[in-house]
Order: C-alpha cells, then structure tokens, then sequence
C-alpha cells in the first residue's frame, strides 16, 4: 500500500481492501466507486460474519421473531458525509428514489416530537420543558466545551460535575439519548456536545432527529450493499482478518500482506500491492455482540476480534493508539437491547395509552425502572417483510445488571 492514492490515470491498475464490513467500509467503498476511477471488482470488503452492516444489523422474521442490536440517530443540521452519500444510492423499493429522498419524505409524514420523553413514577408524564440546571451546571458544562482535550485527559464525567448534575432532567435526557455513564468519558460528553450543539434546545421533544423508513439494514445497508454489488464489488464474508504485515515508509506505513481465516478455520493472505489502499474499521461497538432469548440472558463476551487485531497492531505501533480504553472495560462499557416481535395487540395499545403517543413517535425513559429502560415504537411496519399483524418494539437499558 503506498502512502497517497494517486492519480485518477492509473485507479484502475489498484485495488482497495477494506477490512470490516460495517457502514465505514460501506461508505468507504461506495465514495470510492463514485468519485474515484477504481472499477467495482477491484474492490474488496472482508468481514467476519456473512451478513454486513456492523451495528447497523438487522434480522429475523415474523414467526421467528425479529432482533436490533441497535439503533442509530440521524440528524438533520449534520451528518452532511452521509447526507451526500444517501443523496447517491436508490432506495431499497423504488430505484427512482434516492435514501435521502425517502427519508425526507418519510420524516414529512413522520415528524418526531416527543410528548412524553421521560415517563416517571405512577406512568407519570414528567414535564422536561426545564432542564433543571443550577448556575453551577451551566458554568461546568461551558467549562467543559471551553477546556481543550488534551487537558481532560483521562478525566470521567462524574469528576467534572458534582453529584446534583445528574439527578437533573437535563441528564436523564442526554444519558439515554446517547448512551452516556457517569464514569464514561468527560473528553467524549465534550465532543457530543460540540457534535450536537443545535440539539441542545430540542433535547426534549428530540425534533432534530431524522428516521430511515425502515429499520436502518432495510433502509440503509441493504440498498447500499445492493448498489455495490452491481458494481462489482467482491465481498468476502466469513473472512476474519487476524493480522496485517506493516513496514515503515517514507511518510506513515505500508501494508504488505492481509491475513485472515476463513470460516473453516484456515488461513490465508492476501498479497498488497505497493499501489493498492487498505482501509480498517479499528474497533466496532456490536463485535462482542451476543443473543439471549425469552429464557436465557445472552452471554457476555470480553472483546470482538477486531479489537484484537488493533490490539496486535498498537502492539507493533504505539502510535495506533489505545485500544485497551475501549476494550477492556466491559463492567463498564456493556449494555442490553431487547426487541419485542408482537402478534397481539395489546402491549403496544398499553404503550400508546401510557405514552399518549401514537407509534412513530421519540424514545420514552421510565426514570424509576432500575435498568433506567428506554423504548421506541416506530413507525410500523418497521422490517421490509413484516406484515400487517405483527408489531416491533425496540429498546435497551443502561444497568442491565440490576434487577429489572
């Protein structure tokens, strides 16, 4: 791999090898093939399992019940990277339609305002139109945004505020709108808050936020996979990438050879030409993910391989930073989704009763649960092939080790 791209004149000599299949390498390939002169079969995505997507991953169907490991905020003031690429690739159902275009109109028909984000005690409705913050809050917060990185350090955010701070509306809203723990990162609550400045005025009703049609595989991955692969695009699955051969260049690193072992174990390796590229996702927030079901609690895994192989690789090269920070804290960093496949009514007409909300609609909070749970009903249907008699409901608490 050698250090620049190069010219337009000779893409088509190079081939590009992205390791990790997850929207990253997605994005990566599909700016590639439409802004570069790279042909489709030139480029190469390896991942461990066969489906693609990352945390976008979606599954399942009605009989055997449907699994999100997660779910994604779009924004409408930013995300402009993705904005553009959406702008690019058809929809999954209507080839004259762009993502972009769908969502607009989805989100015309669908606009999101919650009416009952944080839901208390007695299916009590709380009023979140104050934030709830003392002087010393606001100050500790602009403190914050002011106070450059590097001098935050390793500094958590129950260390920046005082204990008050998180008994406020204020928190219980940013907690579970982006997942955030007391003990998590000061560095990482700063640039959220510089991420998500425009929202900080409609963290409550949550109107910034725009929603795919479907869930984010069916919306997003599936069309953006399919349009690759009319491309050309040479997708390896089942390939977990063990180890990359780097040596020193003249201005950074080169990688000389992939390894990897195949979904049967053996090894192999891929050859890097000093003209191609290598792109690697360093790390993914569902790689140690694991499934419970209706009597069993799902496992908790210590680390995916891809931290592994950055691991390996800041082993080598310390310069590639520290994955133990991520990695290595799963007491710490863990959490627990859930989703719900309904072939009866009644749950989902006990939620719109408490919530006064029609499916469609924001995340809901139940302060008082001890997982401090939080739910979404979308739109339904939710999955491309989910009929008119099932619903979906999503959700995920933050201290899933308590009692529920």
């Amino acid at each position: 791999m050698t250090d620049t791209v190069g010219t337009e004149a000779d893409a088509a000599e190079r081939d590009a090898y992205f390791v990790g299949g997850g929207i990253a390498s997605l994005a990566g390939a599909a700016f590639l093939l439409r802004d570069t002169e790279i042909p489709g079969e030139n480029v190469h995505v390896l991942e461990k399992r066969q489906v693609f997507g990352g945390a976008l991953d979606g599954r399942g169907t009605p009989e055997e019940g449907y699994v999100l490991p997660g779910g994604r905020m779009f924004n409408f003031p930013t995300y402009e990277c993705t904005w553009n690429l959406f702008r690019s690739i058809p929809s999954l159902e209507d080839p004259d339609a762009t993502i972009k275009g769908e969502m607009d109109e989805f989100n015309e028909k669908h606009e999101t305002y919650a009416e009952a984000r944080l839901v208390g005690a007695d299916q009590e409705i709380l009023d979140v139109s104050s934030y709830g913050f003392e002087t010393q809050h606001r100050l500790s917060l602009l403190r914050l945004l002011l106070t450059p990185e590097e001098r935050l350090g390793e500094t958590r955010i129950e260390e920046w505020f005082d204990e008050t701070f998180f008994d406020t509306t204020f928190w219980y809203l940013w907690a579970t709108t982006f997942a955030f723990q007391p003990w998590h990162s000061a560095a990482e609550m700063r640039r959220y808050m510089q991420r998500f400045t425009r929202e900080f005025p409609r963290l409550h009703t949550l109107s910034g936020v725009s929603r795919t049609k479907y869930n984010q595989y069916d919306s997003v991955v599936r069309p953006l996979r399919r349009w690759l692969e009319a491309r050309g695009v040479d997708f390896l699955g089942g390939h977990t990438v063990t180890g990359l051969d780097i040596v020193p260049a003249r201005a950074g690193k080169t990688v000389e050879t992939i390894r990897y072992e195949d979904q049967d174990g053996s090894a192999g390796t891929i050859a890097v030409e000093p003209t191609d590229v290598v792109f690697v996702t360093n790390g993914s927030m569902t790689d140690a993910l694991s499934l419970g079901s209706m009597t069993e609690a799902p496992d908790l895994h210590d680390s995916g391989t891809s931290f592994e192989l950055w691991k390996a690789l800041a082993d080598d090269f310390p310069e590639f930073g520290r994955p133990s920070v991520f990695a290595d804290h799963v007491p710490e960093s863990k959490w627990e989704s859930f989703t719900l496949t309904l072939r009866e009514p009644d749950f989902l007409e006990h939620v719109v009763e408490v919530t006064r909300e029609e499916p469609g609609n924001a995340l809901v909070t139940f302060t008082e649960s001890n997982w401090l749970l939080s739910i979404v009903t979308a739109v339904q249907p939710h999955f491309a092939n989910q009929p008119d008699d099932v619903k979906v409901i999503w959700g995920y608490g933050l201290f899933p080790e308590e009692r529920g």
